[in-house]
């Protein structure tokens, strides 16, 4: 098993940097490799482009000797590699894997013999064996042999207070004993926890099964919520109920849809593996995904529905929407449905505005108007719609507007429901 006393993190994200950080504490010498020369340049200067590390993290990163490069030969020295590349969607339905290949083509130019590689990236499961090791390989040197090689699903939660990447268990699953040894070595000096898997494709899976259920679930939710507003049943009471149960029941809430890159995203890669590999399709991702993403839609219906019984037609009406990351507390609008929303209104011709102390500017296909401060401000519009609950939302400002809200995630009291 390698010393993991030199570290390379290839992709300085929020899965990256984390990891760099925890490393660093631990007493282990990182360098940070990034094909991006504005991340690079932020972090050398001491910057944090991501939520959950603010500038005196990276301050402290540097002044533990931690160094980010663009440069392939700034990381020759590490003698354990962890990637940790974005996997968007592909347009095959598919993760994206070039960004995977291209950190495994650099790693491979300078891997030895004895080192570690780790694929953090979340992706379908058989990716490391049948993408990663082969790339790896055209070092001249054979994977599970020469060196080891093991996969360990990133488990971040942007904006989490009470779970860090410390703290949260670490699923770790390699080629063979020998590379699950040397990997779980390692994490087990930045992790307070190590679960061990039975291989690579088993912790590939272990990813996709957290984020598939979460997706099925909320789907669930998502479905009972729009019949429940139509038999005039107010689910979240219902969800307060059976969450009285000791047992057999885990609580999930609707919403004006699913964002983040993980929940919207990563059970799409399990479904089209099935489907190419197998021939069959995963009804339950398939379904789920149909409901979750007709939410952004129900969402404009609802307030539609609303300014008509205002006797107010969408078109010229000022809509201003609360909140649009797709997140609380956090800047991340990766995926977020507050995008699909804006679109909808925008085509039946509302005036819209958006609040949130996160994102200072908003784009959707033209620029939205920002509300500084709630308020006054709220009286200057017919009908607000809470798409995310930032902790900074002002809620006895919102129970006291005179202006219809519709609340999509249960917030304010005696406001109307999604």
């Amino acid at each position: 098993m390698p010393n993991p006393q030199s570290l390379a993190v290839i992709g300085l994200g929020y899965v990256g940097l984390p990891l760099a950080l925890e490393a660093i504490r631990a007493g282990i010498a990182v360098v940070g490799y990034d094909t991006s020369h504005r991340v690079i340049r932020d972090l050398n200067a001491g910057g944090s482009h991501v939520d959950d590390l603010c500038d005196s993290d990276i301050s402290e990163m540097l002044g533990r000797g931690f160094r980010a490069t663009e440069s392939i030969a700034d990381i020759r020295d590490a003698n354990t590699y962890v990637i940790c590349v974005p996997t968007p969607l592909s347009p095959e339905g598919g993760p994206d894997l070039s960004a995977v290949r291209l950190a495994a083509r650099a790693v491979a130019e300078v891997i030895d013999g004895g080192d570690l590689v780790v694929l953090e990236s979340t992706t379908y499961p058989g990716t490391t064996e049948e993408v990663l090791a082969p790339i790896l390989e055209s070092s001249g040197l054979t994977a599970g042999v020469d060196f080891h090689l093991a996969f360990s699903p990133e488990r971040i939660d942007p904006g989490n207070p009470d779970f860090r990447f410390r703290n949260t268990p670490k699923v770790v699953g390699g080629i063979n004993d020998a590379s699950t040894k040397a990997a779980t070595g390692f994490y087990s000096r930045v992790c307070d926890s190590v679960v061990v898997a039975a291989g690579t494709r088993e912790a590939e899976l272990a990813k996709l099964l957290e984020n598939t259920y979460r997706h099925v679930n909320i789907a669930l939710v998502n479905e009972m919520v729009q019949f429940s507003q139509q038999l005039g049943i107010d689910l979240w009471d219902a969800i307060r109920c059976a969450s009285t149960k000791p047992f057999g029941f885990q609580a999930f809430y609707p919403g004006p849809g699913v964002g983040g890159h993980c929940i919207p995203i990563d059970p799409n890669y399990l479904s089209h593996r099935v489907r190419t590999e197998l021939g069959q399709s995963f009804r339950f991702v398939e379904l789920a995904q149909e409901i979750n993403a007709g939410m952004p839609a129900y969402v404009a219906r609802r307030v539609q529905d609303l300014l008509n019984e205002l006797r107010l037609p969408v078109k010229g009406s000022k809509v201003l929407l609360l909140g649009v990351t797709y997140k609380a507390d956090i800047s991340d609008q990766r995926e977020s449905p507050a995008v699909p929303v804006a679109e909808l209104l925008l085509r039946l011709g509302a005036e819209l505005s958006y609040w949130d102390p996160y994102v200072p500017e908003w784009v959707v296909g033209t620029p939205v108007p920002r509300v500084e401060e709630l308020g006054a401000s709220l009286a200057l519009f017919d009908c607000l719609v809470l798409l995310q609950a930032h902790g900074a939302l002002d809620v006895e400002a919102l129970s006291e507007r005179r202006s219809v809200l519709l609340d999509t995630r249960g917030f304010v009291p005696g406001a109307v429901r999604l």
